[in-house]
């Protein structure tokens, strides 16, 4: 499977409540926020982790990895519209 890492819709996140919002296009966003903003190892931000991965390797499609990162940004209350 090929193709692109891009969600078909974006989803907004905001880190802290001192930054702005933040609108995530595709997989190397999302990767990026769970990888360097939410440092809590939960099992909802691995299961993100991973499915970003599948993507990444072409064995995934994005909506799978967005509705993870959806579900870990809600998790550590960053979610702000999906």
């Amino acid at each position: 499977m090929t193709g692109s890492s891009r969600f078909e819709r974006p989803v907004v996140v905001q880190i802290s409540r001192h930054s702005s919002e933040r609108v995530v296009f595709d997989i190397n966003d999302a990767s990026n926020i769970l990888l360097r903003h939410l440092d809590r190892q939960t099992e909802k931000r691995k299961i993100a982790m991973d499915a970003c991965l599948r993507v990444l390797r072409g064995e995934a499609h994005p909506t799978s990895a967005r509705r993870a990162f959806v579900a870990a940004a809600l998790e550590a209350k960053i979610l702000r519209g999906d």
